[in-house]
């Protein structure tokens, strides 16, 4: 297991958006509005919660860490908020206005000149109570990846009945947990 750096962490988090580009851009609408079951996301409502996430939550809470150290407390986040923008806006603005978000971001990140001793303090979210704006930073990071694989899953899975004997070597299409 890794320790968090924020070098590190960089070279993720700047990648995603070009990432997201390569992934999703002219594709057919099946490929961004089909998920892979009941209850799951389509990857074009995967987009959408990461721009909300990306406003609303890594630099405000990373912000409101280093402001007040001791126990900032952290605003609910909605996880499915404005998921009618993935129908009713083009996932080519979506990824232009993530990129743009995720710049300001990172931006936001290396001004802040974070030490080792900021990365120990804390504030409380509302389900989990006291963090470290280092396990802040990280689950960001591993945010954008989880959500990459995400994506990636359910584009894969609308062909898991067309890949015939194949499926028993495709991981990725067994079926999708509770």
């Amino acid at each position: 297991m890794r320790k968090f750096a924020i070098a590190e962490a960089d070279a993720i988090l700047r990648r995603t958006p070009g990432v997201l580009q390569s992934l999703l851009v002219d594709l057919p609408d099946v490929w961004l509005h089909e998920s892979d079951g009941p209850g799951r996301w389509t990857p074009a409502e995967v987009l959408v919660h990461l721009i909300e996430a990306e406003r609303e939550l890594w630099v405000p809470r990373m912000d409101a860490i280093l402001r007040a150290p001791f126990g900032a407390k952290f605003s609910a986040f909605e996880r499915e908020s404005n998921f009618n923008r993935a129908r009713t806006t083009p996932v080519q603005d979506l990824l232009t206005e993530f990129a743009t978000l995720r710049s300001g971001s990172l931006h936001a990140l290396r001004s802040r000149e974070i030490t080792a001793t900021d990365l120990f303090k804390t504030g409380i979210h509302p389900e989990f109570g006291p963090v470290t704006l280092a396990q802040l930073l990280s689950t960001w990071t591993a945010h954008d990846l989880a959500h990459l694989t995400q994506i990636t899953r359910t584009m894969a899975r609308q062909y898991s009945e067309a890949v015939g004997p194949w499926r028993a070597y495709l991981r990725v299409l067994e079926p999708a947990a509770a």
